[in-house]
């Protein structure tokens, strides 16, 4: 590109920056600005130090009232025991910002992490049950017999945006009878015919709606990763699978 055109350019974009350094320097000598420094003192060193005004905050409404947060999160963790999931295996998501899109809401394949998460930890439980933390940590790095994902499906009910928090909890479903969710306009899953197959079902509890979000239809696989295939467990992981599900009241116990 010749010289003579690059010239003007150049011109327009030092004049731009020039203006937005006065605008800058106008704010820090302005009274009434947020970003007013008054005479004699200095700026914080580093963004991090900059604390945001109390009106600031109070713009975040109930997620800025750590008492009114404890309240609302204890509201919802009743609500998953409610709909028979287990209190200890609930998982506490925080939205953050980059999860949202274009639309100003949280993309959806945000929510397979999310619901993957809420997964690991219901095994890390159900390893717990079977023989520890050693047992533990070997179903979740897929040593020995472990659960491995076939297949999932997400009914989305509600969008999510930033600030919010979602509680997020996994429950088995038995073979035999169809997927029952929290509401007529789920999609019910076929009873699997493979026997090494588990069926789970997970729900999302949004903290500032205060209602579900979002459902989700796993099939696992029981695999044995030594033997390198699948592996029909037996009476003692059934039974550490079901175990919490038949207790009548599982709220508040860790």
């Amino acid at each position: 590109m010749p010289l003579l055109h690059t010239l003007p350019n150049a011109t327009r974009l030092c004049q731009r920056r020039y203006n937005s350094i006065k605008a800058l320097q106008a704010a820090f000598r302005d009274p009434s600005s947020p970003m007013y420094l008054a005479p004699g003192t200095k700026g914080p060193a580093s963004p991090g130090e900059y604390e945001l005004p109390s009106q600031s905050t109070e713009s975040f409404g109930v997620l800025s009232d750590a008492p009114s947060l404890d309240q609302i999160l204890k509201q919802g963790r009743t609500k998953l025991v409610q709909a028979g999931f287990h209190h200890p295996t609930i998982w506490e998501q925080p939205i953050a910002w980059g999860d949202q899109d274009s639309f100003q809401h949280v993309n959806n394949v945000q929510y397979v992490r999310y619901f993957e998460s809420s997964r690991i930890r219901w095994m890390m439980h159900l390893g717990i049950r079977l023989g520890g933390p050693a047992k533990a940590e070997a179903l979740s790095k897929g040593k020995g017999i472990s659960l491995i994902i076939k297949s999932l499906n997400i009914n989305y009910r509600r969008p999510v945006t930033y600030p919010d928090t979602l509680l997020i909890s996994h429950k088995p479903i038995l073979p035999k009878e169809p997927t029952q969710m929290l509401d007529s306009n789920s999609v019910n899953i076929q009873p699997p015919s493979d026997p090494a197959a588990l069926l789970l079902t997970s729900s999302a509890f949004s903290v500032s709606q205060q209602a579900f979000v979002a459902h989700c239809h796993e099939t696992l696989v029981w695999y044995d990763y030594e033997k390198l295939r699948k592996s029909v467990p037996g009476e003692e992981y059934q039974t550490a699978v079901w175990e919490p599900y038949l207790q009548k009241d599982s709220a508040g116990k860790e």
